[in-house]
């Protein structure tokens, strides 16, 4: 027999996608991440799983693509009969209408899920992520900014971040009307009436602030309110789950604590990043300065789909792990050594680089034997990961000091990889050790 399940969840891209399942192992809810629908046998070997998740790549795909790929994911998850369905979206927000488009997501959902109402919660304190009156906020390094001056996400590559006001934001995706519950109605003593009153008007999409953690629960609490017997359709971040949790257990529908342990050291990993982030620079630099070896990628070779770039990558990385180092093959070292405009207009560019680098990985594994490695780059891992044959990730360990990314145990049909662990890291993600920390595992 299987669990009853609290949530199933759509990850728009990997590393979200571990996110939700870190956030949901933090208070003992059993978690298991499918990368496609799984069959009868994939699926029974997680009988005791409360929350299912699909890993997807809608973050860096096109609203076409979403018509095609998210009607049938999201069928499927509704399937699962779940009391809420989470579409994740990053706790950045950062999407636009022609990519990684969260109001069609929404559109797509709503429709299939036939609700009136789209709850929708990005605030996450746990990630440093906060919303205010409908605007948000995230940290960098030792500050928090307004998301629209925020120093990476205002300029990202991709989808950088315009307008602070997620209302206004997403309103140039969807022309569903977009309501608030913010700050002063959750701390009101009549917060349920102001939320009815608020699922009352016409708007159809109701955002809720999330601050602090006070208010998180507050949310939590709306949100399992706004159930009735079909599941509730939810869109947000992580931050969705960390605030029922809370809910969760005042109900006394979870009561389990995690039991994590270190997972150990490795004599060595390997690291392919497809990351322009600052962030992930300092770490790779940070990392070969402390034992590593680094090999430079071009991503206009990658994103060309042939052959001899990736065989050329092998051959470079090879020697580092038959030595005893790590070795990290990455294609930017920070913003300025980003060359993503120069591949401007090739849709299939972005796909191209991050199979190219699950394909490097794939031989680093098989070849060295490694038992450990990671992908950093959000939309990277979600192309990447396809390439290893694995059909299922859970928790291994969680880096408790940089919640985001933890390390995973893959589940494969291949047992070159069935077992092994891997760490999928978001570009926003992680100290600048977090390599080093993988690499020894400590959390």
């Amino acid at each position: 027999m299987m669990s009853p399940l609290l949530l199933s969840y759509y990850g728009d891209d990997l590393t979200g996608s571990t996110d939700v399942m870190e956030a949901l192992e933090s208070r003992g809810v059993s978690t298991v991440l499918f990368m496609q629908p799984p069959n009868e046998a994939q699926r029974s070997r997680f009988k005791r799983a409360r929350a299912i998740g699909l890993a997807g790549s809608s973050r860096s795909e096109t609203p076409a693509w979403m018509d095609e790929h998210l009607n049938v994911a999201f069928a499927w998850l509704k399937s699962l009969e779940a009391a809420i369905c989470h579409y994740k979206v990053c706790s950045t927000f950062d999407s636009s209408p022609e990519i990684g488009s969260i109001g069609r997501a929404i559109d797509i959902g709503q429709s299939l899920f036939a609700q009136a109402h789209v709850p929708l919660v990005v605030g996450a304190p746990q990630l440093k992520r906060y919303t205010a009156f409908g605007n948000l906020f995230a940290a960098y390094r030792d500050a928090v900014y307004r998301i629209d001056r925020h120093p990476v996400m205002s300029r990202h590559p991709v989808t950088p971040m315009k307008e602070a006001d997620l209302r206004l934001h997403l309103a140039q995706q969807t022309a569903k009307r977009i309501g608030l519950v913010d700050l002063a109605a959750l701390n009101d003593a009549n917060v349920d009436r102001l939320v009815d009153k608020a699922l009352s008007d016409d708007s159809e999409i109701v955002m809720f602030d999330v601050a602090d953690l006070a208010t998180q629960r507050s949310v939590g609490r709306q949100i399992w309110r706004m159930r009735k017997d079909d599941s509730l359709f939810v869109v947000g971040s992580s931050g969705v789950e960390y605030a029922l949790l809370s809910e969760w257990a005042d109900a006394g529908l979870i009561d389990g604590e995690p039991s994590f342990s270190a997972a150990g050291p490795v004599d060595r990993i390997a690291v392919v990043s497809g990351s322009c982030s600052p962030t992930t620079e300092r770490q790779i630099r940070h990392a070969i300065a402390n034992g590593f070896d680094g090999v430079a990628l071009d991503p206009r070779e990658l994103a060309s789909g042939e052959a001899a770039p990736i065989s050329n990558a092998i051959e470079r990385g090879l020697p580092s792990l038959a030595a005893g180092r790590s070795v990290i093959l990455y294609t930017a070292l920070g913003p300025s050594s980003d060359v993503g405009g120069e591949l401007e207009g090739q849709e299939s560019a972005r796909r191209a680089i991050g199979r190219g680098l699950g394909q490097i990985q794939r031989a680093l594994i098989a070849q060295a034997r490694l038992t450990r490695a990671v992908i950093a780059g959000g939309d990277t891992s979600s192309h990447a990961l396809g390439e290893l044959g694995i059909f299922a990730l859970t928790i291994k360990m969680p880096l408790r000091a940089t919640p985001g990314s933890p390390l995973c145990a893959a589940h494969s049909n291949d047992p070159a990889f069935d077992g092994m662990e891997i760490a999928l890291k978001g570009g926003q993600i992680g100290g600048d050790d977090y390599f080093g920390k993988i690499r020894d595992g400590t959390s």
